[in-house]
């Protein structure tokens, strides 16, 4: 290509082509694997406008720089080849990004080019100066196209890398929540306990744990973090670790829910809200609770009447020396409990009979639904009660996305 044509061409279609080229390629753990592939894509499909026939590839090892591979019509070379990163033209691509040397310029080494097989020093650098990508370069290609070129090849890796590392992110936020959400229902005497969890992303900022705390008192918590992702993941893993702290210095409720306050508070994350129920629950049927600025849980009784669970104080986090209540129901056999995040009956879906062109027509799931499907389904196991919540949930808000995470946690006394 001479340098008239690439006076003509068109920049904006060719930036538009590499990154649909780049995110065409599929996710991957290994990231040094996922550059070697975008050059090799970028240097096959657009090796006429980039100007590149071939390059190496370089990790960051230290104060030096591992050649890990060749691709494309590169020299072949034998990896484990080191460049010092105090080399001048590696370090100058270390610091801009984009560097394109001729051989003549003279802090260019031609002893060291020529055993590369290369006439200039052309790079880039990406994954934050993980990796240094060095190229071979079309003969007829000035130095401003070879640069235009190479900074809209680092752009491409660029945003394909900040997107796995992101997902990098989000893995890491499965695995922490994977490890603390309960894998299965509770054992405890009488009582059928289960619950139901499901997030809006990947990972969610809602969270519910069984704590047994002798063989005869069991700790049940339900709560909802503000967010989503690592920060709410990581913000679950504090109560789940401040929950367990207290009950192991055998604190009393309050001042258990009181410590976790103050540990959610001096959080450095982002979100430091959190509302939440937790209660302890005794084989006679007695439940001592405290309810931090949560949507208050319900015990719908044998005979029909309702008792809403509201005693406690503010959402954790943002006060730190809040105090709390605590507060007591006793469970008869036929009762049933319903601890569950705003999720559920926020949920939006269209009222009977509306027009479903009119956002007007939108109402919340709300919790006279929620207690018609448990009171209906009262005799049957928690499991069931649960599923038959989120099925009614997913009838009511047929065509639209879930807005939130949603956990609903159900304890029966059986007859």
């Amino acid at each position: 290509m001479t340098t008239e044509k690439l006076s003509a061409l068109d920049y904006q279609g060719l930036i538009k082509n590499v990154e649909r080229a780049v995110a065409a390629i599929g996710e991957t753990e290994d990231l040094g694997r996922m550059v070697h592939t975008l050059v090799e894509t970028a240097i096959r499909e657009f090796r006429d406008q980039l100007g590149i026939w071939g390059g190496r590839l370089y990790q960051r090892d230290g104060k030096e720089y591992l050649l890990k591979a060749t691709f494309a019509d590169a020299k072949p070379l034998p990896e484990g080849l080191r460049v010092p990163r105090s080399y001048p033209p590696l370090d100058q691509c270390v610091l801009r990004g984009v560097v394109f040397m001729d051989a003549d310029d003279p802090s260019v080494d031609p002893e060291l080019e020529d055993r590369l097989g290369v006439r200039e020093f052309a790079c880039i650098e990406v994954g934050e100066g993980e990796y240094i990508l060095a190229f071979n370069v079309e003969a007829g290609f000035n130095r401003d196209s070879i640069l235009v070129s190479l900074g809209i090849l680092r752009h491409a890796i660029n945003q394909k890398f900040r997107h796995e590392r992101l997902l990098d992110v989000f893995r890491e936020a499965r695995k922490i929540q994977a490890s603390i959400l309960p894998k299965r229902a509770p054992e405890f005497g009488p009582f059928d306990v289960y619950a139901r969890e499901e997030a809006l992303d990947s990972v969610g900022g809602d969270f519910f744990d069984y704590i047994p705390l002798t063989n005869k008192i069991l700790g049940l918590a339900v709560a909802d973090v503000t967010g989503h992702g690592l920060p709410a993941a990581l913000q679950v893993r504090d109560i789940y670790t401040g929950l367990r702290m207290g009950m192991a210095r055998d604190f009393k409720i309050v001042r258990t829910v009181e410590r976790l306050n103050q540990i959610i508070h001096r959080s450095t994350l982002t979100s430091r809200f959190v509302s939440m129920v937790y209660g302890e629950l005794e084989l006679n049927g007695n439940f001592i609770y405290v309810n931090c600025g949560h949507p208050a849980p319900i015990l719908l009784r044998a005979d029909g009447t309702q008792k809403s669970l509201r005693e406690g104080g503010a959402v954790l986090g943002p006060i730190p020396d809040a105090t709390y209540e605590r507060g007591f129901v006793k469970l008869q056999p036929g009762d049933m409990l319903l601890l569950y995040t705003d999720g559920i009956v926020e949920t939006l879906g269209w009222a009977q009979g509306a027009d479903m062109t009119s956002t007007g027509a939108m109402e919340e799931y709300g919790q006279e639904r929620l207690l018609e499907v448990a009171s209906r389904h009262q005799g049957e196991d928690a499991r069931r009660v649960a599923d038959a919540v989120f099925e009614d949930l997913e009838s009511f808000g047929t065509g639209r996305p879930q807005e939130d995470d949603r956990t609903l946690m159900v304890v029966r006394y059986p007859h």
